[in-house]
Parts: C-alpha cells; sequence; structure tokens
C-alpha cells in the first residue's frame, strides 16, 4: 500500500494554444496510506482529470505526483501498481466471472493454485462467490460491476481509483455495490480514491472528501467538516440535501445589541461579539447567512428567527419538508413527518445559533460558523 501526494498539480489541454482550457488548477493533496477518499463536484470540475493523471493516463502539465515516495509523473500505467474500475464495466463478455477476475493474475504466470486462491478470497470478500461460473451477459449492471471491481482489486495494487463506478446501477444496488466495496478496501486497506457526483455516496464511504469546482479545490475534510464548517458558499450549497437556505441579511449594530438583519424576509438573528468582529474584520454591511433545513425548528410566528407563512408541507415518509414564506423570500426546513400545518398557517422559525453561517456575498468564503 502506498500514500498519494498531488504538489502543485495542474492539467491544461491544448497548452500554448488559443483553445487552451485549464482543467486542473494548482491542486496540492495528501492521501494517507489506507485512506478512502473522494473527489466530489459537478461534472467537468476536473476531479476524472486528476485521477487519470494519478493513474498515468493524462500527462500532468505542471507539478508532480507521488505514490508512496517515488515521483510517478514519468512512469506508465503499468510501473504504478494502481488499479482502476471505469464507469464502464469494460468485462471480456467470452469468458466467465473466473476467467475474467484471473486474466490479470495469468497474464503474470502466477501459478494455478494462488491464482484460485485469490480470485475465491477476492469473491467471498465481494460476495460473488456464486457467480465465478456465469458470463458477464448472465449478470445485471449491479453484478457486472461487482466483477469489474473484483478484477481491479485482484491485483493487490498500492492504489485502487474508482471513476463514477455506479452510475449505471439502480438506486438499491447501488446500495449494495457501495457496501461491499467498502468492506474490501476496510479489509485490504488499500488507499482509495473515489471519483462521483454524488454527494450520497461519497459521504457513506470516504474518510475524507476533496470538494472541486471549476478546476479549482474548494475545500477537503471529513463529512461532518462541509456540512458544519463549510469553507465557501458553493461547498455550503453542493452538500446537503435538501439544499441550504441562503438568506441576505445586513449588519446591523446598536448600544443594546448586534445583528443580523433579514433584507427580504421577517425575521433577524441575534448574534456574539465574536461573530460582529469577524464581520467587521471582513469589512462588509451585507452578508449571506446560510442555515441547512434540518437545522430549523419549528416554532409560533412571535418566537421565530423568522416569521412567515405555510407555503406547502411535503410528507416524505420519515420526514417532511416544510416551505415557508416570508415577505418577498422563502426558506425550506426539514420537521417531523407529521407536523400538523396547513397552507396559510403562521410560522416562526428557530434554530441553534452555532449552525448558522455568515458568508461574504463578493467572495462567497466562509466568515464565520456559528453567531
Amino acid at each position: 500500500m502506498a500514500s498519494v501526494t498531488l504538489e502543485n498539480v495542474w492539467k491544461i489541454y491544448n497548452h500554448g494554444q488559443k483553445n487552451a482550457v485549464e482543467a486542473v488548477r494548482d491542486v496540492n493533496l495528501t492521501v494517507q496510506d489506507g485512506e478512502f477518499i473522494a473527489f466530489l463536484g459537478p461534472s467537468g470540475c476536473g476531479k476524472t482529470s486528476i485521477l487519470r493523471m494519478i493513474a498515468g493516463l493524462e500527462h500532468i502539465s505542471r507539478g508532480a505526483i507521488r505514490i508512496g515516495d517515488i515521483v510517478v509523473n514519468n512512469l506508465s500505467p503499468d510501473q504504478r501498481n494502481i488499479a482502476m474500475a471505469f464507469e464502464t464495466y469494460a468485462l471480456y463478455p467470452h469468458m466467465n466471472v473466473r476467467e475474467n477476475m484471473s486474466f490479470c493474475l495469468r497474464a503474470r504466470n502466477w501459478e494455478t493454485e494462488k491464482i484460485d486462491t485469490r480470485v475465491n478470497e477476492v469473491a467471498q470478500a465481494l460476495h460473488i462467490e456464486h457467480l465465478l461460473e456465469k458470463r458477464p451477459s448472465e449478470l445485471p449492471g449491479g453484478q457486472q460491476q461487482l466483477v469489474s471491481v473484483a478484477r481491479a482489486m485482484i491485483r493487490q495494487p498500492n492504489v485502487f481509483l474508482l471513476d463514477e463506478p455506479f452510475s449505471h446501477s439502480d438506486a438499491s444496488q447501488r446500495v449494495i455495490i457501495r457496501t461491499e466495496i467498502k468492506r474490501l478496501v476496510n479489509k485490504t486497506h488499500t488507499t482509495t480514491i473515489l471519483v462521483t457526483h454524488d454527494q450520497h455516496e461519497a459521504v457513506a464511504m470516504a474518510d475524507r472528501i476533496m470538494v472541486m469546482n471549476f478546476a479549482e479545490v474548494q475545500q477537503v475534510g471529513t463529512a461532518a467538516d462541509l456540512f458544519h464548517k463549510p469553507a465557501n458558499m458553493f461547498v455550503a450549497g453542493f452538500v446537503g440535501e435538501p439544499a441550504i437556505n441562503f438568506i441576505k441579511c445586513k449588519y446591523a449594530k446598536t448600544s443594546e445589541q448586534v445583528s443580523l438583519v433579514c433584507s427580504e424576509m421577517l425575521g433577524c438573528f441575534p448574534i456574539s461579539q465574536e461573530a460582529a468582529q469577524a464581520i467587521e474584520a471582513a469589512g462588509v454591511d451585507e452578508v449571506m447567512v446560510g442555515i441547512r433545513p434540518q437545522e430549523f425548528k419549528v416554532t409560533t410566528s412571535d418566537k421565530g428567527y423568522i416569521q412567515g407563512s405555510v407555503s406547502f408541507f411535503e410528507f416524505l415518509g420519515e420526514e417532511g419538508h416544510l416551505i415557508v414564506d416570508s415577505n418577498e423570500g422563502q426558506v425550506t426546513a426539514v420537521t417531523d413527518p407529521y407536523l400538523d400545518v396547513k397552507e396559510g398557517d403562521s410560522v416562526g422559525l428557530i434554530v441553534e445559533r452555532s449552525e448558522i453561517f455568515v458568508f461574504d456575498p463578493k467572495t462567497e468564503k466562509a466568515i464565520c460558523h456559528g453567531v
């Protein structure tokens, strides 16, 4: 096993030409030996380009990539001892599962007994031993994906790379596949990098998550970091479902109280001296407040930080989604699924002040987490 280190890595397509495109800008990251990390972001943000540079499938325009202590910029993919499972299964249709899994070991002239032992070990770890004699055409997409993962992991690589491995599987299959992959990675302690645009996959599987947008790293941290200490408005908005509420506010200071007064809604948020100092240090009079829907609690309108009326309520089985109109704005709150409200009811919304995020609307960077 090995760590993976990216030092000032750039990827520029058509470098030196008028139509040059910066796909990856100055990325610095260390993936620890045995760590599972996810690259999360929208399509076109650069995450797959990084994965392909680590694999040796793309040339590095600038910077260095290390696997362990070795700079691999000029090493071919087969010299890096990495394994990669792609979005497409790419299984050999004329071979059964056992033959697909053992192909690379046979190409390396492993002894038959060792090959059989290794195939059985990986198949048992992924719970696909009952599929070994079947051909890919006999398997549904989810099982084909597991076979693709098994074929990659059988080599005992230093680094395991997963490129959108669940995109062709339905929701129930995705849960099974990611559970089996996570179990296998935990058992083998293989350094693993997952590329995905699905936050649920990243949160469920990874020890840490690197969020990207427009070719740049926005934040690296645990799922808790991204939910409770987002570095900027993009991270706050991209991670979390339903999406975070952004509320325009004005900074107001009197001799008695310092608060953030909603610009388009009815309400305000009292803030501490520490939060006030952070806002003043940022040099802004207007801020953007972010509050996750899960953090709101419904109360009577005269007690809420935000006052409004019920627009509509969605019963979703395990939870409810309450949409509240407030003056010119609208917010979403996650509630008890059996909340007793009806359209037009006056309500108030309160929230723990530690879960109120304040952002600079110009730079979109976080000013403080908690007020």
